[in-house]
Order: C-alpha cells, then sequence, then structure tokens
C-alpha cells in the first residue's frame, strides 16, 4: 500500500469529501475514486458510506483511519530523522494560526526565516482555534499558533507570549481622549463580543465579573476583524489584544484604551504533537518564535 493513497483516505475522512481530498493530494476526483474503490475491493469491506452528505466514514473506516495516521506518522518521523541526519536546511515547515496573529506579523516572521533558511518554505493556514488543534494532532501542521492552549494528550502547548488586552474604541467615540478607562466605567455601553464558544469570550466575560461591570453586548463575532469593523463603524467598544490593532490604530481607524486594573492578558501559545520529530527547518522555525517570545519580554 502507498504512502499517497494511505496520504488520500486520511485526507477524504478529514475532509468527508472525495473531491477535497483529491485537490489536496493533486489528483483528480475520478483517479481519488479509483484508489478508494481498488483498496475497499481488496479489503473486502466499504471504508466510507457514499449514501450520506457530507460522506461518512464507516466502522470499518475508523479502523483503517487509525492505521493510515500511524504509518503516515512513522513515515514522517523516518523522513525527519533521515534529514536531520543529513543536516538538511530545506522543505517546508507548516503553520497553523489562528485568524488573529494577523497576515502582517506571519509576513515579518516569514521574512526572518527566509533569511535564515532560503532553500525552505513556511506554508501557512488560518483556522478557527479548534481546527488548529486538529491540524496539529493530526500532523497535517507542523507547529499551531493558538491563544488558551493547554497540553493534552495529543498536543504539546509552549508559552509564546501574553498579549495586553484593552478597549478598542472608534475615534468618534466619547471615550476616544483618554488613554485610560477604570471598568466601571464601562457599564451600559453597547459592546461587540466573541462568539461565547470560543475561550477569549470566556475569559473577558469572567473580567466583567470580577469587576462588577455589566455591558450591552448587542454582537457577536467570531473573528476580531469583524469586530474591528463593527467597532469602527461605530456600532460599539470591544476588548481586544492591543497587538492585533496596531495597523488600526496607526491608520486612525481604532483608538485602544487600556483597562484600569490592567490585569487581563490573551495567551498565544505554540502547539506541536507529542512525540513529534522536526526536521531541521521546523525545528529552526520554533527556535526563532521562542527566541522572538524571549525579546519581546525582555
Amino acid at each position: 500500500m502507498s504512502v499517497e493513497t494511505l496520504r488520500l483516505i486520511r485526507d477524504v475522512a478529514n475532509q468527508r469529501s472525495v473531491s477535497k481530498a483529491a485537490k489536496l493530494n493533486g489528483i483528480s476526483q475520478s483517479a481519488a475514486s479509483q484508489q478508494i474503490q481498488e483498496l475497499e475491493k481488496a479489503l473486502g469491506i466499504p471504508l466510507f458510506d457514499r449514501s450520506t452528505r457530507p460522506l461518512a466514514i464507516t466502522h470499518a473506516g475508523k479502523i483503517y483511519l487509525e492505521y493510515c495516521k500511524d504509518v503516515l506518522r512513522r513515515s514522517d518521523e523516518l523522513q525527519a530523522s533521515l534529514e536531520r541526519l543529513k543536516n538538511k536546511a530545506d522543505g517546508t515547515v507548516r503553520v497553523a494560526a489562528i485568524y488573529s496573529v494577523g497576515l502582517s506579523e506571519m509576513a515579518e516572521i516569514e521574512q526572518r526565516f527566509a533569511a535564515r533558511y532560503p532553500d525552505a518554505e513556511l506554508h501557512v493556514s488560518y483556522l478557527r482555534p479548534e481546527r488548529v488543534y486538529q491540524a496539529v494532532a493530526d500532523d497535517e501542521a507542523d507547529l499551531g499558533l493558538v491563544s488558551y492552549a493547554e497540553s493534552s494528550r495529543d498536543v504539546i502547548a509552549l508559552p509564546w507570549r501574553e498579549e495586553e488586552m484593552v478597549i478598542a474604541v472608534s475615534p468618534t467615540h466619547r471615550l476616544a481622549g483618554v488613554t485610560s478607562v477604570p471598568a466601571a466605567e464601562l457599564n451600559g455601553e453597547a459592546f461587540i463580543g466573541f462568539d461565547d464558544d470560543l475561550p477569549i469570550e470566556n475569559h473577558i466575560a469572567r473580567y466583567f465579573r470580577d469587576q462588577k461591570v455589566a455591558v450591552e453586548t448587542t454582537l457577536r463575532f467570531d473573528n476580531i476583524q469583524s469586530i474591528k469593523d463593527a467597532v469602527v463603524h461605530g456600532a460599539g467598544i470591544s476588548v481586544m489584544p492591543r497587538r492585533v490593532m496596531r495597523e488600526d490604530i496607526a491608520q486612525g481607524r481604532l483608538v485602544a484604551l487600556r483597562l484600569e486594573p490592567a490585569d487581563l492578558y490573551r495567551p498565544v501559545r505554540i502547539v506541536h504533537r507529542r512525540r513529534k520529530v522536526f526536521t531541521e527547518v521546523a525545528r529552526g522555525l520554533l527556535a526563532q518564535l521562542q527566541s522572538e517570545s524571549a525579546d519581546a519580554a525582555a
């Protein structure tokens, strides 16, 4: 059984779509379907239930999927070990990041990485927090950048940085002329929050409860960019990391106000799969990120 077929089965199970998995593997949908059918014929049992949409995996398919993941993981570890023996500094490093890490910041990271490893590539995917975890656990990403991460059975969370959370207001808001705001002054303010299933929303809500602050949440979004746009258009105020507002502040679109008491920070972590064998360049990127974090804290 070829590694390519195992990778295809894994991707079909993850994407729940033959066409999407075929695209990921650079083959046609008909070629992908043929590979799956030939495998099922050889095994004598179906791996996928084609009567459902999206595609569902059978019980036999789940067993075979674990086999696929194990073989692919061992294949990647073998390749990484061989590269380390050769001290090979090329190849691709895959990073899964939450949207709020920011394109501009990742561009800076990529520039420094390219200067150190000119023959390597850095591939970044922007995902929701739960998808970052999944990508790392399934070895679809070498490293993940995600907030409020904790180590688990499948992944290890390493410290990266603590981001100060501030009040975000539009330049025309009544508070825009001050530099800091006591939390109590936010009572009754129209507020734009995160979806309530996100850790950052629970963190902010707990801070408000501790400070006995009651805001009027009028809108909720699952990403910082949408929240920033709503604040810019005067729909309310919000709380977010100052770091993600840098460009908006420079352009005069948003104003950041320090919260008092200022003990609200968003922890952002680097996550990777347990027992992960890193390639030379992946290990180099991890060291770069940790070094930059240490420099920022100094």
